[in-house]
């Protein structure tokens, strides 16, 4: 009896192809080709600094200092990154019509930066490239809060109300926001693919799309470095970079 061969990325390139609606779901692994560190593995974020979790930041002065000298040294990287194929290839999906929308695990923007419109992407972990405000929600971007505390040593306060400014990303004890999460439940049930690109699929609630893609009929299909928990779930698996895998799957022209 002949082996059956391995999937290729000629076969991700005929599901993509004959899919209507693709929902892309993307991780860490995507961004580290553009040089930004993931959080778990060695090397990554969580093993150089312990994680300030939300309750501790709200609490306490000494840990919004610690969290925002983080933000304005760059120490933790996950801005300032440019694009790579992997976000151009998605992009192109976008653009064709083929892909409805990106659900991220990431905070870099770099999806944005790539050229899908921002209401394209959702972003279940938020966003570390600006700060809102826990009171209001009112925006403040970076560069502004970082000048003033570098003139003036303050911690960054919400210019309209006072209230604490705090990068838009989801800490380590913050609520998920339940927007994203209802806006990702909706895009994943009208799918009919689902791609993962550089998720390890472990962090939960965020990895219970895939399942639910697959559940409501949908081809799921993971293209990750190493494996993961939801290998044998899905209908194909390549364990691959995601840029070169991309620029082939979603040509330029």
């Amino acid at each position: 009896m002949a082996s059956r061969m391995p999937p290729s990325r000629a076969d991700l390139g005929r599901l993509i192809a004959d899919a209507r609606r693709i929902v892309v779901f993307t991780g860490a692994g995507i961004s580290t080709e553009s040089g930004i560190p993931d959080f778990r593995s060695p090397g990554g974020v969580w093993s150089k600094m312990k994680p300030i979790y939300f309750q501790e930041f709200v609490a306490s002065e000494d840990k919004r200092r610690e969290a925002w000298s983080r933000v304005f040294s760059g120490r933790a990287g996950w801005v300032g990154r440019e694009p790579n194929d992997g976000h151009a290839g998605v992009a192109r999906l976008v653009h064709a019509g083929k892909a409805s929308s990106i659900v991220t695990q990431n905070v870099d923007n770099l999806h944005q930066a790539s050229g899908v419109p921002a209401e394209r992407v959702i972003e279940l972990h938020g966003n570390a490239s600006y700060a809102t405000c826990l009171e209001c929600g009112l925006r403040h971007e970076l560069e502004d809060l970082r000048v003033l505390y570098e003139a003036t040593g303050d911690l960054p306060a919400c210019r309209a109300c006072s209230g604490i400014v705090k990068t838009a990303t989801i800490s380590f004890g913050q609520a998920m926001p339940p927007e994203p999460m209802a806006r990702a439940e909706a895009e994943t049930r009208a799918c009919d693919l689902f791609l993962v690109l550089g998720s390890s699929l472990v962090v939960y609630p965020a990895a219970g799309f895939p399942v639910m893609a697959k559940r409501n009929g949908a081809v799921l299909a993971i293209v990750n470095r190493e494996e993961t928990e939801l290998d044998a779930y899905a209908d194909l698996v390549l364990h691959d970079e995601i840029g070169p895998v991309m620029r082939e799957v979603a040509p330029a022209n």
